[in-house]
């Protein structure tokens, strides 16, 4: 069964300017439901993160810093969002929804977050929309609690998981493998296991290409035996922050790709929805619902 990790407070609302990214999460769920590609029985509700969960990533004086709200103005000014305790439960909450989507993949071979792909949260700071990173809280979860000894990170979103790659800079445990814009956001990247940077206007055929030609040798040369894919759906031509032209179809190529590749391979897969800012919000859930469609194609 296809396990799909949704909570109300992932569509908190936010002051105005700050609304309409938030819109997906209600949507979402609503269009698989309607179309049948989900039912109320795929969908659990996560409890917020514990302590010990954030500190296996997080430091302890960055944590406290978030439980007071007591975070410099210029720290907020580089997570984008007001900083509320709100914001706060709403993020904890996401990353236990990663965490619990990364044991049911280990049940069912593939899971989903509604939200999540936090991949600019470092260990010590928020930026970019992300407070905390629940891939890498998650993979850490299962390398200590689990028999799991191999993680790889697929970030296939639009802008460099530098957090993640901070994160797991000395663990030999992950590989971070990023595929973005190189003239995109983060503008000072930091180093991944392996980046592939993208030139502005990158097309479908560029940008399978890449992809198909870099997912055997993650495979063949990583070995891993579990992965986190973060699916952005900021790639599309219709992004207003992404300056690359792939299309809906070429989107989902993408996840076909990199879902068909842990199915055959027997590799459990997480996935998180990361961003997506097209000007009309059925180009952003319509491609985010592809993932889920394939998935249940695949996987089931």
């Amino acid at each position: 069964m296809l396990k799909i990790a949704w909570s109300p407070i992932y569509a908190h609302p936010l002051p105005e300017g700050h609304r309409f990214p938030m819109l997906k999460y209600e949507l979402l769920p609503e269009q698989l439901l309607y179309e049948g590609t989900a039912t109320p029985s795929n969908f659990f509700t996560p409890s917020p993160a514990d302590t010990a969960t954030i500190l296996s990533t997080h430091t302890k004086e960055y944590w406290e810093k978030l439980q007071h709200l007591a975070l410099s103005t210029q720290e907020i000014r580089k997570t984008g969002f007001p900083l509320s305790t709100a914001l706060v439960e709403r993020e904890i909450t996401i990353l236990q929804g990663s965490v619990q989507g990364a044991l049911y993949a280990l049940e069912y071979g593939v899971a989903m977050n509604i939200a999540g792909g936090t991949h600019h949260a470092f260990t010590d700071r928020g930026e970019g929309f992300c407070l905390l990173n629940d891939i890498a809280v998650a993979a850490n979860y299962l390398l200590q609690n689990t028999p799991i000894k191999k993680v790889l990170v697929i970030d296939l979103d639009v802008h460099q998981g530098n957090g993640t790659a901070e994160i797991f800079r000395d663990n030999d445990q992950v590989f971070t493998f990023s595929m973005h814009g190189e003239h995109n956001y983060p503008m000072h990247k930091e180093k991944s296991d392996w980046d592939i940077g993208l030139p502005d206007g990158t097309d479908d055929t560029l940008y399978l290409r890449l992809l198909q030609n870099a997912l055997p040798r993650l495979v063949d040369e990583v070995a891993p035996e579990f992965v986190f894919f973060q699916s952005g759906v900021d790639i599309l031509a219709t992004d207003k922050l992404g300056k690359l032209k792939v299309s809906r179809e070429g989107c989902k190529q993408r996840d076909k790709l990199v879902l068909e590749m842990c199915k055959k391979n027997s590799i459990p897969v997480a996935c998180s929805m990361g961003g997506g800012y097209s000007e009309k919000i059925t180009d952003i859930v319509e491609a985010h619902a592809n993932t889920y469609r394939l998935a249940q194609e695949i996987f089931f």
